[in-house]
C-alpha cells in the first residue's frame, strides 16, 4: 500500500510516502512560509524523487486537528482535491497523536503540547503500547497552561513548540516529574501521520469529504465575532428591565 501523508497543522509542513510501514520520501519545512505557497511543489517533489505519481497512491493521510485554521484547511482541501481526482480514500490523524508518537518509546506519560496563543495550548495525555500504538487517557483539550499542570500525576515526557515555549514553568511546576523531548522531535513528522493512518484505515477510519470538517477545539476569530454580535442583538431586542 502507497500512501501519502500530509501535515499542515502548524508552522512546519511535512509530506511523507510510504509504502507500507517503510518511508520512501520524507520533506521537512520549517521556513516561516505560508503552506499554500511550499505544500504543492513539495508533494510534486516527493513523487518525483520516489519516482512515482499520484495514481499509484492507495490512501490519503494528513492531520486533522487541532492546529492552525489556515494550515488545516490548506492540508485538507489539498487531500479533498486530490481524493477527488483519484477516487482514493483520506484517514485523518489526531496532530497531538502524531505529535506524541515522536515519544513512543517512553516509559511513562507523553505529553504533546501546541502552542494555542493567548496563553493556552492544545494537548492531551497518552502511553504507549507494546504494540509501538498509543493510548489517550482523557481527552484531547484547549486549555491554560496553569489549569492543566496540575492534573499530572506521572512522570511525563513534554513534545511540541508549547512544551518548548513553557519549558521552564513546567520544570519548576512539575520538578521532579517533566522531562523534555531532544530539539528534533517537537514537530509533527508526515511519516508518523502516515503510519498511524494505516492503523485507522485498518479500522474503517475514513473520512466522508462532502461533511468532514477540522477538529479546531477553538471557535474562529470570525465565529467568535458573530457570536459577540448575536448576543449584543439578543440583548438589544429583549432588554434586561
Amino acid at each position: 500500500m502507497i500512501t501519502l501523508a500530509l501535515d499542515t497543522s502548524a508552522k512546519t509542513v511535512g509530506i511523507a510516502l510510504l509504502e507500507d510501514e517503510n518511508i520512501l520520501v520524507e520533506s521537512f519545512y520549517n521556513l516561516g512560509v505560508n503552506s499554500s505557497v511550499l505544500l504543492l511543489p513539495a508533494i510534486e517533489d516527493v513523487f518525483g524523487k520516489a519516482g512515482l505519481d499520484v495514481e499509484r497512491v492507495d490512501l490519503l493521510a494528513c492531520t486533522v486537528g487541532p492546529g492552525s485554521f489556515t494550515g488545516l484547511r490548506i492540508g485538507l482541501g489539498t487531500l479533498k482535491g486530490l481524493a477527488l481526482a483519484t477516487g482514493k480514500p483520506i484517514v485523518g490523524v489526531s496532530t497531538l497523536e502524531a505529535l506524541a508518537f515522536n515519544g513512543i518509546h517512553a516509559s511513562g506519560w507523553i505529553c504533546p503540547m501546541m502552542d494555542a496563543q493567548k496563553k493556552q495550548i492544545y494537548t492531551a495525555i497518552y502511553t504507549s503500547e507494546p504494540d509501538c500504538s498509543l493510548r489517550r487517557i482523557g481527552e484531547e483539550r484547549l486549555v491554560d497552561l496553569d489549569a492543566f499542570l496540575p492534573l499530572i500525576s506521572e512522570k511525563a515526557l513534554f513534545i511540541g513548540d508549547g512544551a518548548m515555549k513553557y519549558r521552564d514553568r513546567i520544570a519548576e511546576f512539575l520538578t521532579d516529574r517533566s522531562s523534555f523531548a531532544a530539539p528534533h522531535l517537537h514537530a509533527v513528522r508526515a511519516s508518523a501521520v502516515g503510519l498511524l493512518a494505516r492503523r485507522n484505515f485498518a479500522r474503517g477510519e475514513i473520512l466522508d469529504l462532502m461533511t468532514f470538517t477540522p477538529r479546531y477545539l477553538r471557535l474562529s476569530e470570525a465565529e467568535v465575532k458573530l457570536l459577540q454580535k448575536n448576543a449584543e442583538e439578543d440583548e438589544q431586542r429583549n432588554p434586561i428591565r
